[in-house]
């Protein structure tokens, strides 16, 4: 360390390879490696536990002459401490080579929080795996900026699909809000950004026509829509129960004794067991659906044994919509043309309520067990009976004037 000499920039700069590895100091223990190709790296010695000790602190220019100064003045408040500084430079670097990209980020959240404990894990997925994963999939999670996350956004919004994009910010926003929650990073870069589309609320209620034409068109052998989609999208029509705790629904939920089906409080929205009285429209649904047969899965994709999924019967139902009569109507809007039927029967809000299994606010939810079965069986019957004369009506066409006054 004969030729120490004061560090500066431009002195830094100008030092040039020669045929074997050299190295300047400053003093200190503070030094500087150039390397035969010409790369050089901030170095700094010392001793440790009585035994000499070199650590490599960054390389230059990435690492500026300035930070490197830092560097060495935290070193040496280390080794006032008691601590070997090389060691959590080390420990530091070996992080940083474990660091997770985003795809294996997302194949974590995905494994340890949203298949276990997400009905929408599926749409998750889906959504991850086309726009987020091709985008970010091979960096860092913890290199990712709002910034990128704007772009992203910006990316879905001018290929036209502004609500997807809100969809995408809201399953990003779930990814990293997990990984702050198993300490793995810091901070979240969804931090302050906001939605890109605006949403529409929709309003959408099946008329008695369409839903004579949706359900007739439904029994058609010719159209292009699996038998699980059909009797899934009926019953869903008749019980006005969530697409999701349809599609998971299990053989052993249902109990055909007391015309009963019970959604468990871990397929519930509201975290709390469901029991949906099944009026005999429903029952016949569900024998066409094999509900006293042997299997898991009441609503099954033949190809993967599996339930189907949601993206498959939005698919089906948005692809048909010519044949069914159905427009731009979707899955769930025919859980509210079931709510709204009801109510125009005369059957109260609080029932329909009751039926959906609204969550409830306030404290005199918490103490009001009451399970309402009786007034749901009651209701779901005289929903199942109107829904029978809404489909007998549209067996013939003369008919078709009484489908119109039914609304």
């Amino acid at each position: 360390m004969a030729n120490s000499q004061r560090f500066t920039d431009r002195f830094i700069a100008a030092l040039k390879p020669k045929a074997d590895r050299y190295e300047c100091w400053e003093g200190g223990g503070f030094g500087v490696r150039v390397s035969p190709n010409g790369k050089k790296a901030w170095v700094v010695v010392y001793h440790f536990d009585r035994k000499p000790r070199r650590v490599t602190l960054g390389s230059y220019p990435a690492l500026g002459l300035a930070d490197a100064r830092v560097a060495v003045a935290n070193a040496k408040k280390l080794l006032a401490q008691g601590i070997d500084p090389g060691e959590q430079v080390v420990a530091q670097r070996r992080a940083e080579r474990r660091a997770e990209t985003v795809e294996e980020l997302i194949e974590e959240y995905l494994e340890k929080w949203a298949r276990p404990h997400k009905r929408s894990a599926a749409e998750d997925e889906r959504q991850l795996r086309k726009d987020v994963i091709p985008a970010w999939g091979r960096q860092r999670a913890k290199d990712i900026t709002r910034r990128d996350v704007i772009a992203l956004l910006d990316n879905i919004v001018d290929r036209g699909s502004p609500i997807t994009a809100n969809r995408t910010l809201a399953v990003i926003r779930k990814v990293f809000n997990w990984a702050m929650s198993r300490d793995i990073l810091p901070t979240s870069p969804c931090v302050a950004v906001k939605a890109p589309g605006k949403e529409r609320r929709r309003d959408r209620v099946l008329s008695a026509e369409e839903i004579g034409t949706m359900w007739h068109t439904l029994d058609r052998p010719e159209l292009p829509i699996t038998t699980s989609i059909r009797l899934a999208l009926k019953f869903q029509l008749i019980t006005a129960q969530r697409k999701g705790e349809i599609l998971g629904a299990r053989r052993d939920e249902i109990d055909l004794d007391q015309r009963i089906w019970t959604i468990p409080a871990t397929r519930s929205k509201n975290g709390m067991p469901h029991r949906v009285p099944l009026s005999p429209l429903a029952l016949a649904v569900l024998d066409q659906a094999g509900a006293g047969q042997e299997g898991e899965w009441l609503f099954r994709s033949s190809r993967t044994g599996r339930p189907i999924t949601d993206e498959a019967v939005n698919h089906a139902m948005l692809k048909n919509s010519n044949l069914l009569g159905t427009g731009d109507a979707t899955p769930h809007d025919l859980r509210r043309t079931a709510a709204s039927h009801m109510t125009s029967l005369g059957i109260s809000r609080l029932v329909v309520s009751k039926i959906l299994n609204h969550a409830e606010p306030g404290v005199t939810a918490v103490y009001d067990r009451h399970s309402y079965d009786s007034e749901k069986r009651a209701a779901l019957a005289a929903w199942g009976a109107r829904l029978e004369e809404i489909i007998d009506a549209r067996r013939s066409p003369q008919n078709v004037i009484a489908l119109r006054s039914m609304g």
